[in-house]
C-alpha cells in the first residue's frame, strides 16, 4: 500500500519551524509580565522622563508600561507618590465649578488672560460656545476623536472647550496618550493648553516650584498639540497657556497666563535625546520581565540589567528613586550627591576616589573596585588633572579655615581616607 496520502502528493519534507521576531508591543508586554495592564504614560511622567533623559531604566519602564510603585514595593524599596483622598476630591470639586455651565467661566477666564488673538476682533465668548463630546473606545480611539474636534472647531471658528481631550506623542518609538485638563480653541484657530490645579494663587501669585511643575507638564501637552496642529491649516499652537488655581484660601478660580517656551524646547530637546526603546530592549536577555510577581531577588536582577542615572532630584519623582539611590551609595558613586558634583567631579566617578585626590595620598586600602578605581583616579591625577587640583586646593582651604577657627567649635579634622 502506498504511503502517500489519498490526494496524491508526496509529504512535505519536514523543516525546522523559524519563530518569527517578536514586535516591539509584544517584547513590552513580556517584560511587563503575562496578563499585567500596561499603566497608561502620563504628561507627569514624561516631564519627570525628560528632566533625566540618560535613564535608559525608566525610558524602558514607562514605555512597557510598567507598574514602578508595585514594583518598587516588591524590590523592598517602597516610595509614597501622589496626592492624598482629600487632595484629590478638592481638585476635582474645583475644576467642576471651572468648567460648570458649559464651561463659562472657564471661556472667560481665557479670553481675559489670554486675549482674543493678535488682531483682537474676535467677540468674548457666549452661551453659545462649543463642547464637543470627546467620547471613544479606548485611548486611540479618544484620540483620534480629539483630532477630528480639533480640527472641526479650527474650521468652525467659534469658541470651542475640549474638556479632557486625549493627545498622542511619540516618545523613544513608544506612543504615549496625555490627558490635559482642557483645551480651548480660539476663533482665530490658536489652541490654548488649560491646567487647572488645586493649589492657591494667593495676592495673584503661586508657590514657584508648583507652577513651574505645571509648566513643565503643559509644555508636554502643547508638543503633542503641535503634531496634530502640523497636519491642519490655520490651526496654531499658542506657547502660553492658562493656569486656573482657586483664589486666595477662597474656591473661586483665578488664573494667570505662563508662557512655556522654554519648557517646552527644554522638553523637546530631552524627549529626542532618550535612547529609543527598541535598543533598550534589544539589549536584555530573553525571559527578563519586571512583573511584580516574581522574587526580589529575581526582580534586582532584572533591574539591574538596565542602566539607570539616579540623582537626588529622582526622589520627587520616580517611584524606584529610593532603589536606585541605595544601589548608588552601595557603589559609592558621586551621582549620589547630585548632578553638578558629577559634572565637576569630571573622572573621578566615585566617592572614596574623589577623597583620595582632595587629600593627595593614595589610594583607600583595601581590595575591590571602588580602591582600584581610587587608586587609578588619585595616581593618574596627582599631577597633571586639574580636577583632583583643585579638590586639593579645596581641601587646603578648609584645613586652613578650621586652624583659624575657635577651638570650642572646630570640628575634628576629616581623617585622611588612605
Amino acid at each position: 500500500m502506498s504511503s502517500y496520502p489519498s490526494s496524491g502528493q508526496p509529504p512535505k519534507t519536514s523543516q525546522p519551524t523559524t519563530r518569527p521576531p517578536r514586535t516591539l508591543r509584544q517584547r513590552l508586554a513580556d517584560l511587563r509580565g503575562p496578563a499585567v495592564p500596561p499603566r497608561p504614560l502620563d504628561a507627569r511622567a514624561l516631564a519627570a522622563l525628560a528632566a533625566n533623559p540618560g535613564c535608559g531604566r525608566r525610558a524602558l519602564l514607562d514605555s512597557a508600561g510598567v507598574d514602578k510603585t508595585a514594583l518598587a514595593a516588591a524590590l523592598g524599596s517602597p516610595a509614597a507618590f501622589g496626592q492624598s483622598q482629600f487632595a484629590i476630591v478638592r481638585g476635582n470639586s474645583f475644576e467642576a465649578k471651572v468648567k460648570g455651565d458649559g464651561g463659562a467661566e472657564l471661556l472667560r477666564l481665557v479670553y481675559e488672560h489670554i486675549g482674543a488673538g493678535p488682531g483682537g476682533a474676535a467677540e468674548p465668548p457666549g452661551p453659545d460656545a462649543l463642547v464637543p463630546e470627546l467620547t471613544a473606545a479606548g485611548p486611540q480611539g479618544r484620540a483620534a476623536r480629539t483630532a477630528l474636534a480639533l480640527r472641526d472647531a479650527t474650521a468652525a471658528g467659534a469658541w470651542t472647550l475640549l474638556d479632557h481631550p486625549m493627545l498622542a506623542l511619540d516618545v523613544a518609538g513608544s506612543p504615549a496618550y496625555l490627558e490635559p485638563d482642557a483645551v480651548v480653541v480660539h476663533p482665530d484657530g490658536r489652541w490654548t493648553v488649560v491646567e487647572i490645579k488645586s493649589f492657591p494663587m494667593i495676592d495673584g501669585a503661586a508657590d514657584a516650584a508648583k507652577v513651574g511643575a505645571a509648566a513643565r507638564q503643559a509644555a508636554v501637552y502643547v508638543l503633542a498639540l503641535e503634531t496634530t496642529a502640523a497636519k491642519l491649516a490655520g490651526a496654531e499652537v499658542g506657547h502660553t497657556v492658562l493656569l486656573v488655581c482657586p483664589k486666595d484660601f477662597s474656591n473661586l478660580p483665578t488664573a494667570a497666563a505662563v508662557d512655556v517656551r522654554r519648557e517646552r524646547a527644554v522638553t523637546r530637546r530631552q524627549l529626542e535625546r532618550l535612547t529609543r526603546v527598541e535598543e533598550l530592549a534589544g539589549a536584555l536577555p530573553e525571559g527578563l520581565s519586571f512583573d511584580p510577581a516574581r522574587s526580589a531577588e529575581e526582580l534586582t536582577e532584572a533591574v539591574s540589567a538596565v542602566s539607570a542615572a539616579y540623582a537626588p532630584e529622582c526622589l520627587a519623582a520616580c517611584e524606584l528613586a529610593f532603589h536606585c539611590r541605595d544601589r548608588a551609595r552601595g557603589a559609592d558613586e558621586v551621582t549620589a550627591l547630585g548632578r553638578s558634583v558629577r559634572g565637576e567631579l569630571g573622572a573621578l566617578t566615585t566617592v572614596e576616589a574623589a577623597l583620595a585626590a582632595a587629600a593627595g595620598c593614595g589610594a583607600p586600602a583595601g581590595p575591590g573596585p571602588v580602591a582600584e578605581a581610587a587608586a587609578a583616579s588619585a595616581s593618574a591625577s596627582a599631577s597633571e588633572d586639574p580636577t583632583a587640583a583643585a579638590l586639593r586646593y579645596a581641601a587646603r582651604l578648609r584645613a586652613e579655615a578650621l586652624e583659624q577657627a575657635p577651638a570650642r567649635t572646630r570640628p575634628e579634622a576629616a581623617a585622611c581616607p588612605c
